[in-house]
């Protein structure tokens, strides 16, 4: 479903991604981890196609992007749904107008269509009855689940996460994650999500990808990072600062 391949990005003169390489396979649910300024993000925008690499292949669905033009990248960018940090929902839509944004901008349904797929997608993430309500009336939990089901009404067969959880209490955190576990199971997207809440994400995910200093340093199944004996990923998971200190002297 995605494969990324030896790519490095350098941007405002220092090299973020210095070969990166990692597959995902359809279906399959991803956590990328580690600490902040190692690049997580930027894989992902890599994934959307909102960055070029310098070198390398990315390639979804067996087409490699890095090669496409922009209109070629719309027409790609059309499989994915993406839940941003903050949500992006629109302050001054509804709820439900919020939702209906994709299918009315870029699928053009007609209203019926587009009340039925919305009521849907709303009930699936808890918040029908709620749908006439705006962005700055919702809780930071129920904005999570309205952009959630934003991403997942056109379907799409890919789901990238930028760090859905931020900011969230621990209750409602563990809610969002049981979230994204039951519509994965529902939708069968292939999913990424970049994350900080280790190891509370494993519960989740199918394999983990550990990012430092430009690459993957460690990728496997929960149970098997949880396991690793690398110096990094052990720090990383554990909390400890003198075992970071470490692994860069």
């Amino acid at each position: 479903m995605i494969e990324i391949i030896d790519i490095r990005k350098t941007l405002d003169g220092q090299e973020v991604l210095k070969g990166v390489t990692l597959r995902i396979e359809k279906g399959e649910l991803v956590a990328i981890v580690g600490r902040s300024g190692v690049g997580k993000s930027v894989l992902l925008k890599h994934m959307l196609g909102l960055y070029k690499p310098d070198s390398g292949s990315i390639v979804i669905e067996g087409l490699d992007i890095v090669r496409f033009c922009t209109r070629e990248l719309c027409k790609v960018r059309e499989r994915f749904g993406v839940v941003f940090q903050g949500g992006a929902l629109f302050d001054s839509m509804s709820i439900f107008d919020n939702v209906a944004f994709p299918l009315r901008e870029r699928l053009r349904l007609n209203e019926q269509v587009v009340r039925q797929k919305v009521e849907e997608v709303l009930e699936d993430v808890g918040l029908l009855g709620h749908e006439h309500k705006f962005p700055a009336e919702l809780s930071g939990g129920m904005r999570k689940r309205a952009a959630l089901a934003r991403a997942l009404v056109t379907e799409p067969s890919i789901v990238l996460f930028d760090e859905p959880t931020t900011g969230l209490d621990p209750i409602t955190l563990n809610s969002i994650h049981r979230l994204i576990e039951s519509t994965h199971k529902k939708y069968n997207f292939t999913g990424v999500i970049v994350s900080h809440d280790v190891p509370e994400v494993f519960s989740i995910v199918d394999k983990v990808a550990m990012l430092d200093m430009g690459r993957v340093v460690e990728f496997g199944t929960p149970e098997e990072i949880t396991k690793s004996r690398h110096p990094l990923v052990r720090a990383f998971i554990t909390g400890s600062p003198y075992g970071l200190q470490e692994t860069q002297s």
